[in-house]
């Protein structure tokens, strides 16, 4: 359903109504970062649940019927495993999922198996294991200033790539896949994250500008590739967006599509230049 409202007409989508919803969950991120990390985990653990239940009704869409409970309760297990027990819980955790995701499809008939299963494996990697790396960072020493620029050079890629774009936008980038991308968004996105990086990296975690420009250039590339993998996804399954929870923005997975890879690119990339003590 088309979204109601103002709409940018060459950014395609309601802006007020996209700026409320995401100052809304913003807010919800800091507060239960500095406040109670647990409520993090909490709010992570809900968005993947839900993110999961999207994928299953689109995949329908082509007939898909990935066992759907086995992967939500993996996907909250893979969560908890996470933030309380590290990395090894959570690679622990995604292999129990995976066993019981090809397990719980042996009750239904054999055709579409192997669909079906391998539909179910790629939500659980897609949504609550990549979901996890930022319930990792949280955890860590300065947990919150790591997921906060996590979010932070997420925002600066969007905001910089979709003014750039609406401004001066000219040049495609993948016309066939995702055509209101241009080669001037993706520079924009760049300049904007690579700042942003250098600032919070100075800022918040007292690391070197360099480092900070690196993790933001990186955050381009995740997010980018990450936006342009779930619209092809939406191509393939012929729909227009994953659903309707969030105004302005579609579904839970149009909002996750660029922070899910991300996610372990700043884990690591942070892991790396600022080591958790």
């Amino acid at each position: 359903m088309a979204p109601t409202g103002r709409v940018n007409g060459r950014a395609g989508r309601n802006l007020p109504a996209a700026i409320g919803v995401g100052v809304a969950l913003g807010a919800a991120i800091i507060v239960s970062l500095l406040l109670f990390k647990p409520a993090f985990l909490a709010l992570v653990t809900v968005t993947a649940v839900l993110g999961v239940r999207e994928l299953s009704i689109a995949f329908q869409e082509r007939g898909i019927r990935f066992p759907l409970i086995p992967v939500a309760v993996g996907g909250v297990g893979m969560l908890v495993a996470a933030y309380y027990s590290g990395e090894g819980a959570l690679a622990a955790a995604l292999a129990l999922t995976i066993v019981a995701v090809v397990v719980w499809r042996l009750a239904d008939p054999a055709e579409g198996y192997l669909r079906d299963s391998s539909a179910g494996v790629l939500s659980a990697v897609y949504v609550p294991f990549l979901a996890s790396f930022s319930v990792l960072m949280s955890a860590a020493d300065h947990g919150a200033q790591r997921v906060l620029i996590f979010f932070i050079l997420t925002a600066c890629n969007d905001t910089g790539g979709y003014a750039t774009g609406v401004l001066i936008g000219r040049h495609p980038m993948a016309p066939s896949i995702s055509p209101k991308k241009s080669w001037e968004g993706l520079a924009g996105s760049v300049l904007t994250t690579a700042a942003g990086g250098a600032i919070t990296m100075v800022t918040m975690l007292h690391g070197q500008a360099w480092q900070g420009a690196v993790v933001g250039a990186a955050v381009v590339a995740s997010a980018t590739l990450g936006d342009l993998c779930e619209s092809m996804i939406k191509r393939d399954l012929g729909i227009k967006d994953m659903g309707n929870l969030l105004p302005g923005h579609g579904g839970i997975m149009d909002r996750l599509d660029s922070l899910l890879p991300t996610a372990p690119v700043v884990w690591l990339l942070l892991a790396l230049f600022v080591p958790v003590k």
